[in-house]
C-alpha cells in the first residue's frame, strides 16, 4: 500500500462520531452517514423494516419536501444513495466540494426532523415499492430465493441473521406509523451514527460544519442488545429449490470469521485462492478441466457478529446439482487436507490486494470503507492497516482458515434446480 491516508476524528457532545479524511486531488467531497442498525435489529414480525425505513427517509423531512433530497443533490452535479444490510444502514452523497453544506443540511434535517413529514400515504407508497422490489429481486428473479433459503437453514429460529434484509411480505404489510416513530427514536440518533467527510475539505472545516449542522440534535437512548449467538454447525443434506432456470446452481455456506475477527483477512484470501482468476482452484478444476461448471465464485461477507463464507457454482447443461456439489466438495476437501501451495498463496494474496486497492480508489469508496471500519470494527484506522495485513498473510494462516472454515460439519447447502413442469 501507499503512504498512510490522513484520518482525524472527533465526537460531538451529542455522541455523533465525525471522521475527516482530507484529499484535495479532485474538487469533490463525499459524505457518508452510517447508522449502527440493520436487519438484525428488527423485532419478530417486522422483518424487512430497516430496509423499508431506509426508503422512507428519502420521502422528505420537516424542511425538505418529498423528492427534494434527490433533486437538490443531482442539480448540484452530485450522486447519492442509501443501502441497508444486516448490521448497518448508510446514506451517502458525492458532490462538488463547494456544496458540502448542502449534503450536511439534508442529512441533518432528516436525522433531526424526519418525523413531522411522515404520513400514512408515504408509508403505504414505500411499502408497495419495497414489496415490488422483493417480487422483482427475489421471488421472480432466477435463483432469487437461494440466499433467503440458505439463511433460514443455516441459523435457528429467532437468530438475528436468519432472515434476508428485504424481509417478508406479511411483515411489511404489518408495519405501522407507530413502528416508524419507534424505529426512528430508537436507532436514528446522532449517538448511534458515524459521519465521514472525505475529500476536498480540511479536518477543521469538516468538524466545524458537522458541529453547525448536527450539533444541536439531541442524543437518544439506544436499545440494549442481547449477545448474538455464534453458530458453528451446518445442516445435513441440501435444500432443493425448483425455479425457472435452465441449469442448476449450488450454494454452499460455511460459518466463518466475522469482519472484526483476526481471521477475516485470511478467509478473504482463501476465497481469492478458490475462485479469483482462471488459475484458482475451483475455476481450474470445475470450469476448465472437468467442465461441470459454467462459473464459480467464493466470497466472505464482512458481517459484524457472525461470519459467512459462500461458494456458488453454476452448472453446465446436463450436469445435475448433486454431481456439481460433489465436484466442489472434492476440491474443497483436497485443499483442506493438503493445504495451498506457496505459489497459490502469493497469487491469491496479490489478487486480494488488487481488489482492496479498487475499493480505495476514490474519496467515495474510502468514505464507505472508513464508515464500515468505524461502525463494524470501531477502528477507522483499519484503512491504514489493512494493506499491510494482506501483504503479510502467510500460507499457514490460509491453510488454517481452510482447515477450520471448510469443515463439512459447518456446511449448509442449497440447490436451485430447473423446475419440472407438471
Amino acid at each position: 500500500m501507499e503512504s498512510a491516508f490522513r484520518i482525524e476524528q472527533r465526537t460531538l457532545d451529542n455522541g455523533l462520531r465525525v471522521i475527516a479524511h482530507p484529499d484535495d486531488s479532485a474538487p469533490l467531497v463525499a459524505t457518508h452517514l452510517m447508522y449502527h442498525v440493520g436487519s438484525r435489529n428488527e423485532p419478530p414480525g417486522r422483518r424487512g423494516f430497516a430496509h423499508l425505513f431506509e426508503h422512507l427517509l428519502f420521502q422528505g423531512s420537516e424542511n425538505v419536501p418529498e423528492g427534494e433530497h434527490f433533486r437538490r443533490i443531482q442539480a448540484a452535479g452530485g450522486t447519492l444513495n442509501g443501502t441497508t444490510w444486516f448490521d448497518r444502514t448508510n446514506y451517502y452523497e458525492t458532490l462538488p466540494s463547494g456544496d458540502l453544506d448542502l449534503a450536511l443540511w439534508l442529512e441533518s434535517d432528516r436525522m433531526g426532523f424526519f418525523l413531522p413529514a411522515i404520513t400514512q400515504e408515504k408509508l403505504d407508497n414505500q411499502r408497495d415499492v419495497v414489496k415490488n422490489e422483493r417480487r422483482q429481486s427475489y421471488e421472480n428473479r432466477p435463483y432469487g430465493l437461494a440466499v433467503e433459503t440458505m439463511l433460514e437453514r443455516a441459523y435457528p429460529p429467532g437468530h438475528p441473521y436468519r432472515h434476508p434484509t428485504i424481509g417478508y411480505m406479511e411483515d411489511l404489510d404489518a408495519a405501522s406509523l407507530g413502528d416508524v416513530r419507534d424505529w426512528f427514536g430508537s436507532w436514528y440518533g446522532p449517538n448511534n451514527a458515524v459521519l465521514v467527510i472525505s475529500g476536498a475539505s480540511t479536518p477543521d472545516d469538516a468538524f466545524a460544519r458537522a458541529e453547525h449542522w448536527f450539533g444541536a440534535i439531541p442524543s437518544r437512548a439506544v436499545p440494549a442488545q442481547a449477545p448474538i449467538p455464534v453458530v458453528r454447525n451446518g445442516v445435513e443434506g441440501a435444500a432443493i429449490v425448483p425455479d425457472r432456470v435452465s441449469v442448476p446452481r449450488v450454494y454452499l455456506m460455511f460459518h466463518a470469521p466475522a469482519f472484526p475477527d483476526a481471521g477475516f483477512e485470511p478467509a478473504d484470501v482463501l476465497c481469492s485462492l478458490l475462485s479469483e482468476g482462471k488459475s484458482s482452484r475451483l475455476y481450474r478444476s470445475l470450469v476448465y478441466e472437468r467442465q461441470v461448471a459454467a462459473e464459480v465464485s467464493a466470497f466472505v461477507w464482512p458481517t459484524e457478529c457472525v461470519g459467512m463464507l459462500w461458494v456458488v457454482a453454476t452448472g453446465r447443461p446436463g450436469v445435475a446439482a448433486g454431481e456439481l456439489e460433489a465436484a466442489v466438495t472434492e476440491v474443497l476437501g483436497t485443499l483442506r487436507a493438503d493445504g495451498p501451495t506457496e505459489r497459490e498463496i502469493e497469487g491469491a494474496r496479490n489478487r486480494a490486494r488488487r481488489q482492496l486497492l479498487r475499493q480505495l480508489d476514490s474519496v467515495t469508496r474510502r468514505a464507505d470503507f472508513l464508515a464500515h471500519a468505524a461502525v463494524l470494527r470501531d477502528d477507522p484506522e483499519y484503512l491504514n492497516q489493512v494493506g499491510s495485513r494482506y501483504e503479510t498473510i502467510t500460507g499457514e494462516e490460509v491453510a488454517s482458515a481452510a482447515a477450520s472454515i471448510l469443515d463439512p460439519s459447518g456446511r449448509t447447502a442449497v440447490h436451485v434446480v430447473p423446475r419440472t413442469e407438471d
